[in-house]
C-alpha cells in the first residue's frame, strides 16, 4: 500500500481506474458518499446506464486501485446506474424480478412502520434475539440508510472485515448483523439519492457473507418510499410485521405501510402495538400515554393477526441505549417474555403461509 489516506487521494485513485480507452468510464462528478473511517474507505459511483454491464468490473477495479495507491485497509465501492428518464416514466409498482437478488436466508421478514419514532428498530432487534433464543440462526439487516440505529442497539460499531470480496457480518449477541452505520461515522449524514440508497441495500443483502441463516430480519426504513417498495418486490420476503404506536396519527401511517405490502403480494404476519401503555414504577398505575388498543382494533378491522402489546418501560429504553437488548441481557424478564411470545406468533404465521401457499389467478 502506498500514498496517503485522504479524500483527494481516494478520488485520484478512483479516477485512475476509470481510464479505459479514449473515454473515461466516469468522472469526478460521478463520485459521492466518500467515507473514511479508521483506515477503511467507502464511496458510491453513479455510472451511465449504458455501462450497467460493467458495474462489477468498475467496482472491482476501483477497490483494487484504492488499495494499491493509498494506505486504505479496505475499500467498499457501491456502483449505481440510474436512468432518470426511465424512472420518471415507469409505473409506481413493477412485478418482482425473479432471481434479481440473492436470497440470504430461508425466511426473510420485514419489520416496518409507516413513520419513524415508533420503536421499530428496538422491536426488530429484540424479535431477532427472541427467534435466536428458540434455536434458530438469525441475522438482522439495518436497511435504514439515512438513520441507522443497529450499531447503537447492539453495542457494536466496528468496520466489517472482508473475505472473498464479501463483507463479513458483525457478530453480536449470537446474531449476524449488518448496517451502513458500520461504514460511516455515527454523526455523519448520508447524503445519497434514492438509487444510491437502493444500491447500498442490495449490496448489503447480496455482498454480505450471511452464513446459514434460518431467518433474516430486515429493519425497514420508515415510510413507503422507493427503498421500501424495491425491497418488498425484490428481496423474496416471506412476510412483513407492522409496528405502530396506539394513536390515530401513527395508525394512519401504519395502514399505508400495510397496504404497500398487500399490493406487492407480501403476506402481512401481523401488527404490533409498541409503547402500548406506561406503568408507573413507583405506584404501579397504568397510563395510556398514546392511547391504548388502537393497533388491536386496526388489526381486527383489517382481518390481520394482532401480535401483542409492548409497554413503554424505562428498562427497554435503557437496555437499548446501552447496546444490551432486553431479550439478551434479561431473558427471564417479563419484557423479554413479550418479545418471545410475539416471535412465536410470527414463526407460526410463517408456517401457515408456507402451508397455504400462494393463490394464483389468471385473467
Amino acid at each position: 500500500m502506498t500514498g496517503q489516506l485522504d479524500q483527494e487521494k481516494i478520488i485520484e485513485s478512483a479516477l485512475s481506474a476509470a481510464k479505459q480507452g479514449k473515454t473515461p468510464l466516469f468522472g469526478k462528478e460521478n463520485l459521492s458518499g466518500i467515507v473514511i473511517k479508521e483506515g477503511h474507505v467507502g464511496l458510491t459511483i453513479e455510472i451511465d446506464p449504458a455501462l450497467g454491464n460493467k458495474a462489477k468490473e468498475i467496482k472491482d477495479n476501483v477497490e483494487a486501485a484504492i488499495l494499491e495507491k493509498t494506505s486504505a485497509l479496505t475499500a467498499t465501492v457501491m456502483v449505481t446506474a440510474h436512468n432518470k428518464a426511465a424512472q420518471e416514466t415507469a409505473p409506481a409498482a413493477q412485478p418482482p424480478q425473479q432471481g434479481a437478488m440473492h436470497k440470504p436466508a430461508t425466511h426473510i421478514i420485514a419489520v416496518a412502520s409507516g413513520k419513524g419514532g415508533v420503536g421499530k428498530s428496538t422491536t426488530s432487534v429484540n424479535l431477532a434475539l427472541a427467534m435466536k433464543a428458540k434455536g434458530l440462526t438469525v441475522g438482522i439487516l439495518d436497511a435504514d440508510i439515512y438513520g441507522p440505529s443497529l450499531p447503537r442497539l447492539i453495542g457494536q460499531n466496528v468496520k466489517p472485515q472482508t473475505k472473498d470480496k464479501k463483507l463479513l457480518p458483525i457478530e453480536a449477541w449470537g446474531l449476524q448483523t449488518m448496517s451502513i452505520g458500520y461504514l460511516v461515522e455515527e454523526a455523519a449524514p448520508t447524503i445519497w439519492r434514492g438509487p444510491m440508497v437502493m444500491s447500498a441495500i442490495e449490496q448489503m443483502l447480496k455482498d454480505v457473507a450471511w452464513d446459514g441463516l434460518d431467518v433474516l430480519i430486515i429493519d425497514m426504513p420508515p415510510g413507503t418510499g422507493d427503498a421500501q417498495l424495491s425491497l418488498s418486490q425484490r428481496a423474496e420476503l416471506a412476510g412483513a410485521v407492522i409496528v405502530s404506536t396506539p394513536q390515530d396519527l401513527a395508525l394512519i401511517d401504519a395502514r399505508k405501510g400495510l397496504n404497500m405490502f398487500l399490493k406487492v403480494n407480501v403476506p402481512v404476519l401481523g401488527l404490533i402495538e409498541n409503547m402500548s401503555h406506561f406503568i408507573c414504577p413507583s405506584c404501579g398505575t397504568q397510563s395510556d400515554i398514546f392511547g391504548h388498543g388502537g393497533a388491536r382494533q386496526e388489526a381486527e378491522s383489517l382481518g390481520m393477526p394482532f401480535l401483542g402489546e409492548i409497554p413503554l418501560q424505562m428498562v427497554i429504553r435503557e437496555t437499548s441505549d446501552a447496546g444490551t437488548p432486553i431479550v439478551a441481557s434479561a431473558p427471564d424478564s417479563p419484557q423479554a417474555a413479550i418479545y418471545l411470545s410475539i416471535a412465536d406468533q410470527i414463526l407460526a404465521g410463517l408456517d401457515a403461509v408456507k402451508q397455504t401457499g400462494p393463490t394464483i389467478t389468471f385473467q
